[in-house]
């Protein structure tokens, strides 16, 4: 039928097709009609036989017809044996009778119906419609002129829905009626099972009821059983021997450390005491503060994701070096430059003026001045295609970044909750240091020696805090005087400077200075008055009386030189003075303080000039402003002192005066100063200074020459207490006398001193050396005196005396007081000191040091033989006292001793500890006697009791506690030969001690809740106990030097007896009774149901049945029995009977191993005790793992097989503890959230530690356990995204591990289970879109989540799994955790990215395939990625389809149930839903992700595609459909606009909008803090736009933001500076531009391999159609020199494979690829033109051999041209001219087409490309004249006359013109002209009665109108040239083109013009039955009409007004 019958035949839809009908009211049509119908109504018997339920039949939609018409290639292939005759699809011609009328079979009425919610999340993931999938106007015209010829029908104009792009897909996919045959069911199971493949997460949702198959599947939401990795790795030996990959699949033999490293000593020699004979408790005290320390490594810990190099720092090492990428967009040329060019440009063009149009000689000339560019070698030449991909894949792949992440940011977020921090060696403690020199001390008179003390005093708390510090200032003539009574002195004592440590500094510190001098006869204000009325100034006037003065002091000196008198004090307000110093801006401050306002009264100037500028407030606010670590060095002058008052020397004295001295009117102001000059330096202490002393006189480390003046670190007696274990020896006595009542003593005793001694024995002679001594005399003494208050018989005393402890104490030390009076006035036999009275203090009592205040009797008598065992309290017969044996000498004894606990409840226990290591009974403590048989019952009662001791002194000696509990439990004492069972004491007591820590020390945690003690003590202290009683601990305990290692590896060699499912022995330690095997939910079960049961204390073992070998077989008991097996018999010890060791020891050597004993005791215990366990989980699993690995290391099983390193009771513990730890998590996330939060970091922690140790097979089992817990609990729950976030968590700590990787087996082959249950990819397998043969079940399985993959690559797959999940759309209540899961993928893959170990690319491709299935599962989410390229306008992604849109076409779909029937999908049948994710509603749209989400996935997207191995890339393209290419060519598309360079001017903008910004929120924040708004609602508010917009997905759905603790977030990447440098923006822009380069090279990678794969197939077209589209993206965007090299060399490879793709298939991304083309002809970057010129050339080239001329590139590229230059502003002619000089000649050396019409047609188009160009110019130089514009553009576009898409172009810019001037009329006649040109040969393309019949159609509206008939020969066959191909010239082309023009018309007022616009609109739209359209236009017309009526009625009104205004003019002139 020819063309002319085409025409007159009724084909139109309309006249065949009824007004479409309810699917109720439809009846079957007849069984007549074309071929097509057969083919259709013989399907649909088929599926009427075949039983299955739920399929429902719909009528299609006019849009589902038009789409389910379109695939054409899909159709070539048919065959029906069904039907004898089954045409092809360009004769399906109608045939009357049938009552539909349709067409062919596409168009048959019925179509399977899925479900909404199948083809609602298919079509939601559709990319918008396919190359393949879309029918352009332009590919229907071409198919429509071709049939026309060939006799065929005409196809309607364009599909309208989404729908018909999601059938089409369909279609193409051979899903319905390929075969209508016995085998359609299987091939519809292929198709619809297609729709599944890559994406097994769409299963995961499937209700469906009745087994459909016997294949069983493990939905996404299960997590399956995991390969036994030990016994794989025993069964799978790897080929190669050695090598990465033999690394890659083995952990290496060094993984774990086991280091003794010696612990650091600050002091040149030792603190210990070198003491033969200690007490035990003293040796082990030492023992734990000398032995090294014993640490467990994980060598490659580092290289987990916990320490992801990604930070900001360690990210600019690694791009280092990296390469400047050129951008065109940085090289543009200044403004001022480009403009004086421009000019230039300008000015050589002139002689364009004078050129008539038309004229080459222009053109020849300009273009013969250029110079062309480069020209590229070997273009010509013609290669093999393979040859040239192959150097195109050498150039791409060559100086490539290796890592990619390194270029890309990390996610902002939170310190990973991976990251677990080494915690900090126990140390030493020291608060803030404060260094004080004492510089210089002057009186008015200098005429005796002045001693001098300093210490530190709280106010508030009313506290000494400090020792005192004691220097000496005097001259060396001063302490002349004093040679008699002073030994020489020792350079410790010579200190001046010291440092002072102050852990609470608060407002109320002061630093108290003290004075005394030599006793002399006076009182004290009689002494100090010379130094009140004597002045300097007038020493010459008082020398005589200053000499007596001298002659009085040297003789006082020489009689009572070694007695001393209080003689003055002051005190320096500390904190005023470091504020005061912190403001000043000068490096040292020089500050006075005075204490008189005339002549010196107390006066703290700086008050009010130094801190003048200081608010009131800060100087007093708290202890927030103290900080004493970063203030200036202050130099103070104290210029006054007070007298000390003789009654009022007592300390709380003391506290009133200073208290009185902040207040204004103090009373000491009042009091007459003594006038002197103190100069001190005050300033932070260095960190380590030299010469320094600590207070036990022991030199610190740098203390290069022992003659230098040392500077004394002085002890502090904090203002509270301090929570910090000993690490150190110390062992001081500090012993304050108080005060002295002798009132009532007989007898004369008034300058009374107390001499005070260490005695270690009553005979005078056993006075100790141990006394320190104070300032200029010799280290240590026997005695010290205190200072004497003359005649004063009650004295209060302020010394303090300092002893230094020895380290064994007996019952005969004691402290002895002898009290004497001292004779001032010399006289004949009477003595200088004569005793007064004798009083004593014994150091211990019941073994426990004796401390506190005591009021002690004073004897007159020297005490008795055997005193010191006594106290004075005791009466002693025949002693004389004083005062009647009552109290009258108050003395305070303070012990500093990391020895002594002075807890009672501490001492009890250690002395029973030791009593049974000494075997030493019986006991004594306290009062009591304990003998042996009652040891039992006061050691347990000791251990609880150990609740109740202080905190404080438990946490000074946690490690010694810890240490012996632990002891306890491993080694069961034997007492009166029993073995006592101490196991369960001892872990209750260890739980209630590390949960009182946590209570009490909440600010010593670290973001895990671990406090950081109790790390410490397990990683550097916890060592297994020894074995044997006396023995050292295992390793080099107190060895010090050399540093131990052992490693750990996992054997190479694995007996093949040992497999998980093994028989579980449940006893511990009685190997008689087990259990059958029985799983750990069983056996928790069990446990639970036997909490009722007796768990005594002890269980003593004096006999029992016969011990078996481990292994033996049991026999079968009940639950019960296996509970009280567990809880009772487990917990006894060995049954041996007592051997002489135990007597002799008290001691068994156990067996027990802690760890077993641990997990035993956890497992059993109960009530509070198990809960006291649950909330500090960590610290047990952390000791369990470390004592392991100990065990381990000392029993040598380093080597041995994995499964054999633990027993199988052990494991079983393990599993059950992990199974109700995982349990209560489940249970009790609502309730207790942030106990539950931790729970499940520490089980999390502790399953990755397993990994490095155990049976890593066991661990993964472990894992599944917890897993299995929490995906039954989220069936029930309605919001489960808290319980998801927690998994979430979990997952990623155990992924963390360092050998993350190796657990994968990465070298495994998948291969699917040897079960009859095939894995889920097979079950959802589809046939190939390109080949017929069967999918490789291999490939498909290392793509999908099937359960070979999730099996072998167990913790992979649960990553991806969840990935997955979280990611559906349908997934309700988790969007939440988007961000969350993203992050943690992003941070593994960026961790495998910068890891050393994968650096090879062979390793890196086994790395990368554990993430293959990522890019499914990034494929399903295209509809919600954030939509980057909504900045190209031009060439925007297409928007995806909405979901409520498609859902609207549900009535045409197949219920998801029958469609996976029909699929053969094995469905188990579910007694829940198949997932806790809810299903979607309908309509819902899709939940965006965030732009930083979006882009952290494609970073991944690309990662996995830049390291796979592309042969396995390439099998697996094959088998992916077309549709699903073509979604992965979408994610391509947008990962182009994602990772676009930004350039430095955006760099630059967001610059100064950050600072700007910032400003901004700091103004805000202090309008919160102001109060004109409430910041916590501003919190809210901002908290909830963080949300909307980026949700972090915390575990508990708090959305926190980081900006309000950014003192917490060290980890985070911005750096806190916000206005960057110059240097920092050329950085970003450096990365930036590499990221850009390197994402966009990957995509080219990509984008070859796919091309490689379809270019074989038959359904090429389609894909090839995605991929251009791709490269032309990535051309229009803002790319590097380097990157568009490589891409129009793939892009000439492409156009050279496939020349019929351009130039007969998409037609219009020729023509963007010309427009490209020639964009970058005009770039500023020679290469880049260099190389876009040769592009272009070849296009031609290729053109012009397909079909003997290059029309169709000829006209793209002048039409590109002409585009170009009229829209981009920054265009430059020059360049452009130069790129065209090189297309030039490429013509004239092109040798091979030298004789045809080639070179002549090319320079055709150069020359007038270059007069459009010339145009151009003109135009540029008439800007400004908008007339002169227009008629040049007018001019231009007449002269495309015969170019008719070229004159639209120009007809088009001439409208924009003027439309920007608001000059409506004129640009509604270009519109006019414009649709009058598409109607003209519209007209010849489309025979459509409805459209206009040409340009006279418009006569009525312009006459000029008939400018635009169509003149030439060429416009009667179109097709054929290439032209009439753009977008506007179809039927809604030209539809856009009248509406413009009616709204123009509208605007300009000309209402007539508008009607006659609609009158040519109204009939389209009518045949098109567009209601809607047609009321719009009748409602725009009854609008036009209502406005010519007003304009009409206020014409006759003024014509009327002027009638009869002339009217009376007339009559007036008349008269």
């Amino acid at each position: 039928m020819g063309a002319a019958g085409t025409r007159t035949q009724p084909s139109r839809e309309a006249e065949h097709c009824p007004p479409r009908q309810s699917p109720s009211s439809i009846s079957c049509p007849s069984f007549s009609g074309a071929p097509g119908y057969r083919h259709a109504l013989g399907y649909l018997i088929f599926l009427l036989r075949w039983p299955l339920s739920g399929f429902s039949l719909c009528p299609l939609s006019h849009a589902g017809r038009a789409a389910a018409r379109r695939p054409r290639l899909a159709v070539r292939s048919l065959h029906a044996p069904f039907f004898p005759c089954v045409p092809s699809r360009r004769s399906c011609v109608p045939k009357p009778g049938f009552p539909w009328g349709l067409t062919h079979w596409g168009r048959s009425g019925f179509l399977l119906r899925a479900s909404q919610e199948h083809y609602g999340r298919a079509r939601s993931r559709l990319r918008p419609p396919a190359p393949a999938s879309r029918v352009r106007s332009g590919d229907w015209r071409r198919r429509r002129g071709r049939e026309r010829k060939r006799g065929g029908t005409r196809p309607p104009a364009r599909a309208q829905t989404a729908a018909a792009a999601a059938l089409a897909a369909m279609a193409e996919r051979r899903a319905f009626a390929q075969k209508i045959s016995r085998t359609v069911a299987a091939e519809v199971r292929k198709q619809i099972s297609g729709q599944y493949s890559g994406s097994p997460q769409l299963l995961k949702n499937l209700n469906i009821v009745g087994n459909i198959s016997h294949h069983t599947t493990v939905p996404l939401t299960e997590a399956v059983d995991p390969v036994d990795l030990e016994d794989y790795l025993l069964t799978h030996p790897l080929a190669v021997d050695s090598g990465p990959l033999r690394d890659l699949i083995e952990f290496p033999p060094d993984d774990i450390e086991v280091v003794y490293s010696p612990r650091d000593c600050r002091t040149l020699v030792s603190a210990v005491p070198e003491e033969s004979e200690m007490d035990p408790h003293v040796r082990d005290c030492i023992r734990s503060y000398t032995e090294d320390w014993a640490i467990v490594i994980r060598k490659y810990h580092k290289l987990g994701t916990g320490f992801n190099p990604n930070t900001l720092d360690k990210q600019k090492e690694r791009q280092k070096g990296l390469p400047k990428q050129v951008f065109e967009s940085d090289e543009a040329p200044d403004g001022n430059n480009y403009q004086d060019e421009q000019d230039d440009l300008k000015r050589r063009s002139m002689s364009i003026d004078d050129t008539p149009r038309g004229s080459w000689a222009c053109s020849i000339f300009d273009l013969k001045n250029s110079l062309p560019d480069a020209l590229l070698p070997n273009l010509l030449d013609r290669t093999p295609n393979e040859e040239i991909d192959r150097q195109n894949d050498d150039q791409r792949k060559s100086n490539r970044h290796k890592e990619l992440f390194s270029l890309h940011p990390s996610p902002d977020e939170e310190e990973p909750i991976e990251r677990l921090s080494v915690p900090d060696v126990p140390k030493e403690h020291f608060g803030q240091r404060l260094l004080v020199k004492c510089l210089s001390l002057k009186f008015e008179i200098e005429i005796e020696p002045i001693f001098a003390s300093l210490a530190l005093y709280d106010v508030k708390e009313k506290k000494k805090i400090s020792e005192n510090f004691y220097f000496d200032l005097n001259s060396e003539q001063m302490k002349g005087l004093l040679r008699p009574h002073v030994p020489p002195a020792a350079i410790t004592t010579l200190a001046r400077s010291a440092i002072f440590s102050i852990t609470y500094p608060s407002q109320d510190v002061f630093l108290v200075i003290k004075l005394e001098k030599v006793l002399q006869q006076g009182d004290i204000g009689e002494c100090a008055e010379p130094y009140m009325i004597f002045k300097e100034a007038d020493a010459t006037k008082n020398k005589e009386k200053l000499e007596k003065l001298k002659s009085q002091a040297d003789q006082f000196c020489q009689r009572l030189g070694k007695y001393r008198m209080p003689f003055a004090w002051t005190a320096i307000h500390l904190m005023n003075i470091v504020s005061s110093a912190g403001s000043l801006e000068r490096d040292s401050t020089e500050v006075e303080i005075s204490t008189g306002e005339r002549k010196g009264s107390w006066s703290e100037r700086r008050n009010s000039s130094i801190v003048g500028r200081r608010s009131l407030e800060r100087t007093t606010s708290g202890d927030d402003a103290c900080n004493l670590t970063s203030f200036r060095p202050a130099t103070l002058t104290v210029t006054n002192f007070f007298k000390q008052e003789g009654d009022r020397l007592s300390d709380e004295d003391l506290y009133k005066f200073l208290a009185d001295m902040r207040r204004p009117s103090s009373v000491l102001r009042r009091l007459r100063p003594i006038t002197a000059q103190l100069k001190i330096d005050i300033s932070p202490a260095p960190e380590n200074p030299h010469y320094c002393l600590t207070p036990e006189l022991l030199q610190v480390k740098l203390y290069p020459d022992s003659r230098v003046r040392p500077t004394r670190e002085i002890l502090e007696f904090p203002a509270r207490d301090v929570y910090v274990p000993n690490t150190t020896y110390r062992n001081l006595l500090y012993i304050y006398p108080q005060s002295l009542n002798f009132a009532n003593r007989q007898g004369s005793a008034r300058n009374i001193t107390v001499k005070v001694q260490f005695m270690y024995g009553e005979d005078p002679s056993n006075a100790m050396p141990v006394i320190f001594g104070k300032s200029s005399c010799s280290e240590f003494s026997k005695e010290a005196y205190t200072a004497v208050v003359y005649h004063n018989r009650s004295p209060d005393f302020h010394e303090e005396i300092k002893v230094k402890l020895p380290a064994t104490l007996t019952d005969h030390h004691h402290l002895l007081f002898t009290f004497y009076h001292v004779s001032c006035q010399q006289k004949q036999n009477t003595p200088l000191e004569t005793p007064v009275g004798y009083t004593w203090i014994p150091m211990l009592q019941n073994g426990r040091l004796k401390t506190g205040q005591f009021c002690l009797p004073v004897s007159l008598e020297k005490p008795p033989q055997a005193y010191s065992v006594l106290s004075p309290e005791v009466p002693l017969p025949g002693m004389k006292w004083v005062d009647n044996h009552k109290g009258v000498f108050n003395v305070e004894v303070v012990a500093v001793s990391s020895i002594h606990t002075q807890d009672p409840y501490l001492d009890k226990f250690f002395a029973l500890v030791n009593a049974l290591d000494e075997h030493m009974f019986p006991v004594r403590i306290g009062d009591m006697r304990i003998m042996e048989n009652n040891l039992e019952n006061e050691l347990k009662s000791s251990i609880s009791a150990l609740n109740s001791s202080q905190l404080e002194p438990v946490v000074r000696f946690l490690h010694l506690l810890l240490d012996k509990l632990i002891l306890l439990v491993v080694r069961p004492p034997v007492i009166a030969g029993q073995i006592v069972n101490l196991g369960q004491a001892s872990f209750e007591a260890m739980a209630s001690i590390i949960n009182r820590l946590h209570k009490n020390l909440e600010g010593n945690h670290d973001q895990h809740g671990r406090n950081n003690l109790l790390a410490s003590y397990i990683y550097y202290v916890f060592r297994l106990p020894n074995t044997y009683p006396n023995s050292p601990s295992p390793g080099p305990g107190g060895l010090g030097g050399s540093v131990h290692y052992a490693t750990m590896a996992r054997s190479a060699v694995r007996p093949a007896s040992l497999n998980l499912n093994r028989s579980r022995s449940l006893s511990n330690s009685n190997p008689d009774i087990s259990g059958t095997p029985t799983s750990p939910d069983d056996e928790v079960r069990s446990i639970i149901g036997s909490k009722g049961l007796d768990r005594s204390n002890s269980w003593v073992n004096t006999g029992g049945p016969k011990a078996a070998p481990w292994g033996s077989n049991p026999s079968p008991s009940t639950e019960s029995t296996q509970a009280m097996d567990r809880s009772c018999n487990r917990m006894s010890s060995h049954t041996e009977t007592s051997s002489f060791l135990q007597t002799l020891t008290g001691r068994l050597p156990t067996k027990k191993l802690f760890h077993e004993e641990l997990a035993l005791q956890w497992v059993v215990c109960s009530g509070s005790v198990r809960e006291s366990a649950l909330q500090q989980a960590w610290f047990f699993f952390e000791l369990m793992v470390k004592s392991m690995v100990h065990h381990l290391y000392f029993n040598d099983k380093l080597d041995a097989p994995r499964k054999s390193r633990f027993p199988e009771r052990f494991m079983d513990d393990i599993a059950a503890l992990v199974s109700t730890i995982a349990s209560d998590i489940v249970s009790r996330f609502q309730k207790d959230t942030e106990m539950v939060e931790r729970l499940n970091t520490s089980l999390a922690f502790f399953l990755n530690d397993l990994l490095s140790v155990m049976d890593r097979g066991f661990v993964f089992s472990l894992i599944k356990t917890c897993y299995k817990q929490v995906s039954s609990k989220l069936y029930s729950l309605p919001n489960p995204s808290v319980l998801v976030s927690l998994r979430l968590d979990f997952l990623r700590i155990i992924c963390s591990h360092e050998h993350y990787v190796t657990l994968n087996l990465p070298c495994s082959l998948l291969t699917p289970p040897a079960s009859p249950s095939p894995s889920v990819s097979s079950a959802t397998s589809q046939s190939s879109g390109f080949s017929t043969n069967v999918q490789d079940q291999k490939i498909a399985n290392m793509f999908e989540l099937s359960v070979p993959f999730r099996q072998q690559h167990y913790l992979a797959g649960l990553v991806l799994t969840e990935l997955a999940l979280i990611l559906d759309p349908d997934a309700e209540g988790l969007f939440g955790l988007h961000k969350k899961v993203i992050n943690m993928v992003h941070n593994l893959l960026s961790s495998h990215d910068s890891d050393p170990r994968y650096s090879d690319p062979q390793i890196k491709a086994r790395v990368a395939m554990l993430y293959l299935p990522l890019i499914g599962i990034i494929m399903e989410t295209v509809p919600q990625l954030y939509d980057f390229t909504e900045t190209h306008n031009q060439r925007g992604r297409p928007i995806c389809i909405a979901t409520d849109d498609y859902e609207s076409e549900s009535g045409s779909m197949i219920s998801q149930t029958v469609a996976m029937a029909i699929a053969g999908t094995s469905v188990p049948q579910l007694t829940r839903p198949g997932s806790f994710l809810l299903t979607s509603t309908s309509g819902r749209q899709h939940t965006t992700f965030s732009a930083e989400s979006s882009r952290s996935l494609l970073i991944c997207l690309l990662w996995v595609l830049k390291n796979a191995d592309e042969t396995v890339l390439q099998k697996w393209f094959t088998d992916l459909s077309v549709l699903q290419l073509n979604r992965l060519l979408d994610l391509l598309y947008l990962c182009v606009s994602c990772f676009e360079y930004k350039g430095k001017k955006v760099f630059e903008r967001m610059n100064s909008l950050t600072f700007k910004k910032s400003k901004d929120m700091r103004a805000k924040l202090e309008e919160a803090i102001l109060g004109s708004i409430g910041a916590r609602q501003e919190m809210v508010r901002r908290s909830r736009g963080q949300l909307e917009r980026s949700p972090s997905g915390s575990a508990f759905g708090s959305q926190e933001n980081l900006r309000w603790r950014k003192d917490m977030t060290h980890w985070r990447q911005n750096t806190e500076k916000l206005d960057k440098s110059r240097a920092e923006i050329e950085h970003e822009a450096l990365i930036d531009g590499n990221l850009a380069t390197e994402a966009n090279l990957i995509i080219l990678d990509t984008l070859e391999i796919v091309v490689q794969t379809v270019s074989v197939t038959e359904s090429k077209e389609s894909i090839l159609g995605g991929v251009l589209k791709v490269l032309l993206h990535s051309m229009a965007c803002n790319q590097s020199a380097v990157y568009l090299q490589h891409c129009f060399a793939t892009q000439r490879a492409l156009v050279s494979k496939f020349p019929e793709l351009l130039f007969e298939e998409e037609t219009e991304q020729c023509a963007d690829l010309c427009l490209r083309l020639l964009r970058h002809c005009s770039s500023s970057i020679s290469t880049i033109r260099s190389h876009a010129s040769a592009s272009l050339y070849l296009l031609m080239r290729q053109n012009f051999e397909i079909g003997n001329n290059f029309a169709r590139v000829k006209m793209q590229v002048t039409m590109s041209l002409s585009s170009l230059v009229g829209t981009s502003q920054n265009f430059n002619e020059e360049f452009l001219r130069r790129s065209l000089k090189t297309i030039l000649t490429y013509a004239e050396e092109d040798l091979e087409l030298r004789e045809t019409t080639f070179p002549d047609q090319v320079q055709d188009l150069v020359f007038n490309l270059h007069m459009i160009l010339s145009d151009t110019v003109k135009m540029k130089e008439h800007q400004e004249d908008p007339e002169m514009l227009i008629d040049l553009m007018y001019r231009i576009a007449k002269g495309y006359q015969t170019s008719p898409d070229l004159r639209l172009t120009w007809l088009q810019n001439m409208a924009g013109k003027h439309s920007e001037r608001s000059n409506h009329a004129e640009a509604a006649q270009c519109l006019v002209h414009s649709a009058a040109l598409v109607a003209e040969y519209l007209s010849m393309l489309e025979d459509r009665k409805y459209l206009p019949v040409g340009c006279v159609t418009f006569q009525n509206i312009s006459s000029n109108v008939l400018e635009e008939s169509a003149v030439s020969d060429d416009v009667v066959s179109p097709d054929e040239e290439g032209i009439c191909s753009g977008k506007y010239f179809t039927e809604s082309g030209l539809v856009g083109l009248l509406e413009q023009a009616a709204a123009s018309f509208s605007m300009a007022g000309m209402y007539e013009a508008v009607n006659e616009v609609y009158k040519v609109l109204i009939p389209i739209h009518e045949a098109n039955r567009d209601a809607k359209k047609l009321s719009t236009i009748h409602g725009k017309l009854q609008e036009a009409f209502s406005k010519i009526v007003h304009q009409v009625m206020i014409t006759i009104s003024i014509i009327l007004w002027l009638i009869s205004n002339m009217k009376i003019m007339f009559s007036e002139n008349n008269a």
